[in-house]
């Protein structure tokens, strides 16, 4: 499990983003912050993987935070969440490392993404790191796991009963993969069922958005597996 510190100065945001937090597979709330003060505090007794930044709070803002935290030694991977869409904000963050920015109001698959490309980067950093030297295709795939599929310009097109934001969703774990993947390695990742993943697999596969492949095994019928398809 992935141990999440949401931080926000408002309580109903921060349960808000806690709640959003819970519904995603392989990540948990372990604590909320409502000041930078109480973040850190957090942060120092240790077991946080990740933290949810809001920008605007009483104490210090966010990036000051981010800053004294790097001055205490805590690498902790951070993520902002905040109102704060100005060019300069956004630059300081990706200077003190912050792994991507969501600017509020956003949704929950917004959200999902942002969280599900962190998990793809850890992955992928404890598949490469276990040979203690990377070449530039494993860096490469290190940096590319971070990226999230664009959403798509409009939904004319879906089925009946599909909707952009899952379809976005699945489009962004296909984009990441570094390998095709079959319909429950999709409904894993994205914590759909089976069969709805399935479905959408089948129509972005139809659209020209998915390459379909085909495994065959020693016995039984042969495994459909999807693979992104760059535009």
């Amino acid at each position: 499990m992935i141990d999440v510190l949401v931080v926000d100065d408002d309580f109903r945001v921060a349960e808000i983003n806690a709640k959003y937090v819970g519904k995603v597979p392989g990540f948990r709330v372990a604590a909320r912050a409502h000041s930078a003060a109480q973040a850190l505090s957090a942060v120092e007794r240790g077991a946080i993987d990740l933290v949810l930044l809001d920008h605007y709070l009483p104490d210090q803002t966010g990036l000051e935070l981010v800053h004294r935290m790097r001055e205490h030694g805590h690498g902790t991977d951070v993520i902002m969440i905040t109102a704060a869409s100005d060019v300069t904000t956004v630059q300081k963050a990706m200077r003190l490392g912050a792994l991507h920015y969501l600017v509020k109001p956003f949704t929950f698959a917004a959200l999902r993404t942002r969280l599900d490309s962190y998990a793809a980067l850890r992955r992928t950093v404890d598949r490469v790191g276990g040979r203690g030297l990377a070449g530039q295709e494993q860096v490469d795939r290190i940096f590319g796991a971070l990226r999230t599929a664009p959403a798509p310009s409009s939904s004319p097109g879906l089925p009946s009963g599909q909707s952009e934001p899952t379809t976005d969703l699945i489009c962004g774990v296909l984009h990441r993969a570094d390998h095709p993947l079959s319909a429950h390695e999709v409904a894993t990742e994205t914590g759909l069922s089976r069969s709805t993943a399935q479905r959408y697999l089948r129509h972005l596969e139809q659209a020209g958005r998915l390459r379909l492949s085909l495994k065959y095994g020693d016995t039984g019928r042969p495994e459909h597996r999807y693979a992104w398809v760059a535009p």
